[in-house]
Order: C-alpha cells, then structure tokens, then sequence
C-alpha cells in the first residue's frame, strides 16, 4: 500500500515446522501400527485401505493423505532405514574403508530398530507374494541408491560406474539374504548383518576380482 509500511511475509519457525513434521509422523507410525495388526490377522491381501482406516480411526480420506496406496505402508519402513543409513554414512570417517563404513552404520542403524516389528514385517511379506514384490522393489529403488551415492562418492568414481553399482547391489542381497535367515534362526540382527557384511568388507576396494 502506498505511504504505508510493507507487510512481511508470514513465516513459519523452525520449532513450530519441526512440531508438525513430529506429529505428523507419529500420526503416519499410528497408521502403520494398525496395518501391521490387520496384516498379521487377516494377511496383505485381503485388508483394504479402508479396513487400516477403520482400524486406526480415521477417515480414508485421511489415510490417503500418509499413504497414497496400501503399499506404501510396506515401503514407509524401507524409507525410514534408507535414510537412517545414509545419516549414519555420512557421519563415518573419510579415511575408512568403505565397505566397512556401511557395515558399521547398518549395524549401528538395524540395533536402534525394534526388530519385532521388523520379523512381524518379514512374516508377512513371506506368506504374500504381492508383499515380497514391494518390499524388493522399494530395497532396490532405495537401498540400492543410497548406498551407490555413497559408494561413487567414496571411491571417486561416477554414479553410473560399475564399481560403485555392484557393490551396493551386493551389500542390498547380502543384507536381504541376512534378515532372511534372522528370520529362521533368531539370534541378534544387528550382528548378523555386520557379519554378513563382512563379505564385502573383506574385498579390498580396487580389488581386480570385483
């Protein structure tokens, strides 16, 4: 307005964005917590979107707001590990191996985790074929990537290279492989991993044999 004082634009603190991001997803945990129980009961498949919301009390419209599809409750989890991890390598020192450094920060990453919802999720997925496919396709889509950035950027190759790609395949199966056989035998997941792990860690990182 002319002769007047121009108004500033509003702008959220950080406090207050943070305390919705934090609600937000304890919200989207609630959710995920009430599909959890419906799978185990009544298995993958035949709960809808519409029973999770129910269960959780909520409306669908609501439920579609956390999670665009039902499958998306399977790749939440995926998502938070992938993100975890990538955290965790990149607070590892420069200097270290890097097949160790993932070693380590998945071992770091996996021992915070409740892993009794993790068996409760394995469960299901085994005894659903539709499950096992999302829960492969998201470990492909962002395991895989996180630990190739991280991979590429260690050992100063590009993104592309073959190096890079394959040894953050490799880690994904191993890791796919270990919760696998977790599942079967119990004992403590962390360590399994970090044992499995080192495989990989043993190979040194310009080995020609890779």
């Amino acid at each position: 307005m002319a002769g007047g004082t121009a108004k500033r634009p509003y702008r959220t603190s950080p406090h207050v964005e943070q305390a919705r991001a934090d609600r937000r997803e304890a919200a989207a945990r609630a959710v995920e917590s009430a599909a959890l129980n419906l799978f185990e009961l009544h298995g993958f498949d035949a709960v809808t979107a519409g029973d999770i919301a129910t269960a959780a009390g909520i409306s669908i419209r609501t439920f579609y707001r956390y999670f665009p599809t039902k499958d998306d409750l399977l790749r939440a989890g995926v998502r938070r590990r992938a993100q975890a991890i990538a955290t965790a390598l990149a607070a590892r020192a420069t200097d270290e191996p890097p097949m160790r450094s993932i070693r380590w920060a998945v071992h770091d990453v996996v021992a915070a985790e409740d892993t009794t919802d993790v068996a409760r999720w394995i469960r299901i997925s085994m005894v659903s074929p539709a499950a096992s496919n999302v829960m492969l396709g998201i470990n492909v889509l962002e395991l895989n990537a996180v630990l190739g950035d991280f991979l590429s950027t260690r050992l100063g190759t590009a993104r592309d290279s073959l190096q890079p790609t394959m040894l953050a395949v490799a880690a994904a199966a191993i890791m796919i492989a270990a919760h696998a056989r977790w599942s079967f035998h119990g004992g403590d997941l962390a360590t399994m991993l970090s044992d499995a792990l080192a495989v990989l860690d043993a190979i040194p990182p310009n080995s020609s044999d890779i």
